[in-house]
């Protein structure tokens, strides 16, 4: 019998999808709050004192040496405080399976906010403590507190959704990533932080929403697949799931986490080597990468880290650029609300594909754009145009889409390490271009977009050919897909699973065997 019949026939008994209670949308929002959102708002908060912040560090070796840092220096220190963020995101990248598997989905989060309470501080003071190393020190901290939000938030969420909620729920920490991102452009207004005396308390908020978390965290389940699969308590699993589902018959839920945990008894918990060298794997691997280098080397966050100097050389006026650059924070966010309420009725693959399609043909508009803004006079408003048209591409598939296939491409045993190699490729790739687009600019002036341009067109031709749809699917039944073009197959051992305790409605299903065979 196919696994894919078993389930539909399973939901068919149930009779009932999962629904959005009141509990699973405050673990979404808490979690999407204290974590993701410190990600979006430390990626764009120094984004308006950056002039007063490179004032500070000149003023400070001033102070020190009786000299002002040469240009060169300066721009060195200050691609260094850029591009800190994601290295330390990378390090934190490198922690996720660890913890996780340690420590758990949710007790990972709450360690997390360590690595956010302690930089706020080192930041808020650090124009008192006249030293601008702690500002750089302090934003690999928070880039690794964003490292591990960005890959377990995700994860965490996916493992507590309902397969029909998933998709919806799994975009939710973008959500909150781009609210961070508008939060910090509004509160970076000169009038109201993003002066002398505000920027220092701009850099240290992002302690607030850690402390949050914190404080709510405590009172939400675990993972209930981490307490069924990797902790074996089938009692604290049943009851997580019961509190999540507002319901009390949880029975299909618990015997899919079986099934799954069965299949994967041979395997074991997969390391970052094994998942790399495992031919089952192997097509789920390689996408995951090409998604997560796409979405950072298209130039989304070369857009954030120096929108003010894109906008500039648009031609917009320097007092208004500030304004702009905060209604490009506002299309983000609409658009990914956007993306909240369509992924679950036009599915992840037309996301991306339309996602990437868009900011491709932006980069090549806005390359033409800049290069006439000096004799075609509405060139500014057509550059303009296009940043705007980019955000909502990358709004509506190619930032939020990527980390919710991870979650829905692999199982349980190797979910972690894909998430290590995923967050990596994704920090790694941040890091590159928060380090070099300052230098591509300089180089290639406005045909550095070119090159976004080219990432973007490959990553939709690969997304065309390999990435299927996981709209609707168990986790099971997505790896069935895969396991054909790993041209792997998948057996289900009947004689263990008989073992189980099923619900009594599920008995004369079970008697018909399990066995599921993909070739």
């Amino acid at each position: 019998m196919k696994l894919t019949e078993k389930w539909e026939s399973s939901d068919a008994r149930g009779g009932r999808k999962g629904k959005m209670t009141l509990l699973l949308a405050c673990v979404s929002l808490v979690s999407a709050f204290g974590s993701s959102f410190q990600y979006g708002y430390n990626v764009s908060v120094i984004n308006s004192p950056e002039e007063l912040m490179k004032d500070f560090y000149n003023q400070t070796n001033f102070d020190r040496k009786g000299v002002f840092l040469e240009s060169s220096y300066q721009t060195l220190l200050w691609s260094l405080t850029v591009s800190m963020f994601p290295l330390g995101g990378f390090f934190g990248s490198l922690m996720v399976g660890p913890l996780v598997n340690k420590c758990g989905r949710k007790g990972t989060l709450l360690i997390n906010n360590i690595f956010s309470i302690v930089p706020a501080i080192l930041m808020g003071t650090s124009k008192v403590a006249k030293t601008f190393e702690v500002i750089i020190l302090s934003r690999i901290i928070v880039g690794i507190c964003a490292g591990l939000s960005s890959n377990v938030v995700p994860m965490y969420l996916g493992e507590i959704s309902p397969k029909n909620l998933r998709g919806a729920i799994g975009v939710v920490p973008q959500l909150f990533i781009t609210i961070g991102i508008l939060v910090a452009q509004i509160l970076g207004l000169t009038s109201i932080l993003g002066n002398l005396e505000g920027w220092p308390v701009l850099l240290g908020l992002t302690g607030i929403p850690a402390v949050v978390e914190l404080l709510l965290f405590p009172f939400f389940p675990e993972s209930p697949r981490y307490l069924l699969i990797q902790k074996g308590n089938e009692d604290q699993a049943r009851q997580a799931l019961k509190r999540l589902r507002g319901w009390d018959d949880v029975d299909d839920e618990i015997e899919e986490m079986r099934q799954e945990d069965q299949s994967e008894k041979s395997e074991g918990r997969l390391s970052v080597f094994n998942l790399c060298t495992f031919q089952a794997l192997r097509w789920q691997l390689i996408s995951i990468i090409v998604m997560m280098m796409g979405q950072q080397l298209s130039g989304v966050n070369a857009i954030f880290y120096y929108a003010n100097s894109i906008f500039e050389t648009a031609g917009v006026a320097k007092d208004k650029v500030q304004y702009v650059t905060v209604g490009i924070g506002g299309v983000n966010v609409v658009m990914t609300c956007v993306a909240v309420f369509i992924i679950e009725s036009l599915g992840r693959r037309l996301l991306l594909l339309s996602g990437f399609g868009i900011c491709c043909v932006a980069c090549a508009v806005l390359t033409v754009a800049l290069k006439l803004q000096a004799t075609v006079s509405w060139m500014q408003y057509l550059s303009i145009t296009c940043v705007i048209a980019y955000i909502i591409g990358h709004a509506i598939g190619a930032s939020p889409i990527p980390f919710v296939m991870i979650t829905e491409m692999f199982l349980q045993s190797s979910r972690p390490a894909a998430f290590m190699v995923g967050g990596s490729v994704h920090w790694l790739c941040n890091f590159t271009v928060g380090l070099v687009f300052v230098y591509m600019r300089q180089g290639l002036g406005p045909y550095c977009f070119l090159v976004f341009c080219a990432i973007c067109l490959v990553t939709v031709i690969y997304i065309f050919i390999i990435v299927p749809e996981t709209k609707g699917k168990t986790f099971m039944e997505i790896n069935q897909v895969m396991a054909k073009r790993n041209k792997t197959e998948i057996q289900m051992d009947k004689e263990k699973l008989g073992d189980f305790q099923h619900a009594p409605q599920t008995q004369k299903k079970k008697e018909e065997g399990h066995s599921v065979s993909v070739l």
